[in-house]
This record gives structure tokens, sequence and C-alpha cells, in this order.
């Protein structure tokens, strides 16, 4: 009789054990979970966060301590502010970045952040981002430590986190609750994350579409990428493979990328080549190119071509008539501008060739 009662002692304390572990009832929570991002470039920057109430408790040196503390529980001796509430703060790069302009690698954080009682903060990216809270915070797990100023802010009841100050290249990160403010910009080497990404896509079935060369090249001479690479890339698009195809816009585009290497002479006849294929409007684009490069010769030939092509369009009457101002000969820039309004051009060529007159006293 005694072992049984022992045996079923024993047995209501597993099932005790397995209901606490294994079916826990989705309730809610004082504090509710919160989840943002935000979008660098390609680069996506996700917080997710418990958010407490003020509650007309005082927060800052009580509520939250000033400085590392004894919490009373879990393994740390001393321990930081856990951001938020309930588990780890997490805060999640998916590629490499710079925090206050310290560098980071892309992964999972867990955040937390020594308040001190001066208006200044130190913020800690932990590589331990599975913990509950900071009661097993441990400073070898520290991936970065960066200090910050924080700001004073009207009242938050509760705890926010927000992006501000979105840029090309970086964005403002900031905890806010009660009267403060712990902000830290996100910097991305936006260029060098795309042109990765790029060079990995290329190993698979993006590698197989033209247009995706096309972008690449462009994107790697806009945004101070190899040349060279560059070049490979647009070539791909144009010939010799069997998605390739030569068009207007490959050629403008490898054009322009041998102008930047300096390859003046191969640049100019590539265009002269992209002209006997260029439709209207891409044909006036490529003068107005030509007219940047000072090459005059060039722009006047191809703003004559669009003019005998298509000699019921008023902008290119407009667009020949810049030329010849651009180029200091006034009589027929004159004769092309009152061409092009005599035409009852569209609002924006009138517009331009009324103003380029004004300019020349011919109105």
């Amino acid at each position: 009789m005694k072992t049984n009662s022992i045996t079923k002692l024993l047995f209501c304390f597993a099932l005790i054990f397995n209901f606490n572990a294994f079916a826990q009832l989705n309730l809610p929570r004082g504090s509710q979970l919160a989840k943002v991002s935000q979008r660098v470039g390609i680069t996506d920057i996700t917080i997710a966060y418990s958010r407490p109430s003020v509650k007309g408790r005082e927060v800052w040196g009580k509520l939250v301590p000033y400085g590392m503390n004894n919490l009373g529980f879990g393994t740390a001796k001393e321990s930081p502010w856990r951001a938020g509430a309930n588990e780890n703060t997490i805060i999640k790069f998916s590629d490499d970045v710079k925090i206050e302009g310290q560098p980071l690698k892309a992964g999972k954080y867990g955040f937390h952040i020594i308040v001190n009682p001066d208006d200044t903060a130190t913020l800690i990216f932990s590589k331990n981002h599975i913990a509950w809270g900071s009661y097993f915070y441990k400073p070898e797990e520290d991936a970065l430590r960066v200090s910050i100023n924080t700001e004073t802010i009207p009242h938050t009841e509760l705890l926010t986190y927000t992006f501000d100050s979105v840029e090309p290249n970086a964005v403002v990160a900031s905890l806010k609750w009660e009267k403060k403010a712990f902000p830290f910009k996100i910097e991305v080497d936006v260029p060098t994350v795309v042109l990765n990404d790029i060079r990995s896509k290329f190993d698979g079935q993006d590698g197989f579409l033209r247009q995706n060369w096309e972008q690449a090249a462009n994107y790697a001479l806009n945004n101070g990428g190899d040349l060279k690479e560059a070049l490979g890339w647009i070539n791909n698009a144009i010939s010799g493979q069997f998605y390739s195809q030569k068009t207007f816009n490959n050629l403008a585009i490898k054009g322009q990328i041998l102008n930047k290497m300096g390859n003046t002479d191969e640049y100019t006849a590539l265009m002269d080549e992209a002209s006997a294929i260029a439709n209207k409007s891409q044909l006036n684009a490529l003068g107005y190119q030509m007219l940047a490069v000072k090459d005059y010769t060039r722009a006047l030939k191809y703003f004559k071509q669009n003019v005998a092509n298509h000699p019921d369009d008023a902008n290119g009457y407009d667009s020949l008539g810049e030329c010849y101002k651009t180029m200091g000969d006034k009589k027929n820039a004159i004769k092309y501008l009152k061409k092009s309004l005599s035409m009852n051009p569209p609002a924006n060529v009138k517009a331009n060739s009324e103003k380029l007159l004004a300019e020349l006293d011919a109105i």
C-alpha cells in the first residue's frame, strides 16, 4: 500500500510538470508583444519587444534602476535593463550594419540598455537573444556596446520603438518611454549589400534573364561598383548567351560605362550604333546625353535625325533649338524654337520653348 501511494504521488508530480512544460495556454499579457520593422536599401531591421505602461510610476532610477543591478533572480550578478518587458528584446539585421559608427554583423541580438542618471546610456547587443530578459546576462556574450545621449520627449505611456529620420543608407531607431528617448543611428552600406546580393542571385535562375544583367550593370555604374564587373555584366546582356539581345537600352548602359572608364572613342562609336536602333524618345535622350558631355557634333546629328524621322513632333524642334542655343547659334535656336511653338505643342514643351526664347530675347 505504501509503495502504491508513493507511485501515485510521483505520477501526479510528473503530470503537473508535463502540463506546465507543454500545455501553456495562450492568454493576454500585461505588457503586450509588438514588432516593428524598417527596410534600408534591401536590408531589413526588425525589433520584437514587450510594451509595459508607465501607470503613474516613477520610471527612471526607480522602476528602471540606473547602472548595472543584481535583479535577485537568474545567474547574472549584474544586469542591464532588458529594454522592454518579459523576454529578451530582440533586434534583427538581415545584413551587416553600423550602430553609431561601430560595425555589427548580420543576425539576431538580445538588446539591453544601461541607463545612466546623466542623460547618457550604453546600448548592448548580446549574441544571446533567447534568454529571459536580463536575468541571465553575460558580458562575455556582448557583440557590441555603444554609448549614446538620451533625449527628453513628451510623455509616452506605452514603451514604443520607432524608426525616424529614414535615409537611403541609414535610419535612427528610438526606444521611447515616459519622457525619455534612446535614439541610435543604424547605417547600411547599401551598394555593397545590393551588389553582393546581385552576385549571389546570378548563380540561380535570376541569371537567365537579360534585364537582370542590364539592371545590375546600371546599378554598379551609378553606385560606385566595379566598372570592369559592370562591363562584363552588360556584355552578357548584349551577346554571347542564349538570353542575350542587343537593344538601345543595353548599348546606352555600356556606352556610359565605357565613358566613365575613360574609353571615349569606344563610347562615342557605341552611341552611334545605339542611335541607329533608337526610338523617338531614346534618340532625344541620346542627344541630351551628348550635350551633357559637350559632344555638340553628335548632339546636333541626333536631334536633326529625330526631326527628320518625326517632322510632326514639336518636341523634336524644341530639342533641336535648345541644342543650337547651347552651341551659341542664336539664329538657328530662335528658328527651331519658334517652329516648335507654331505646332501647338504640349504644355511642357511650350513652356520650355518660351523660356529659351525669353533667354534669347526673342519674345
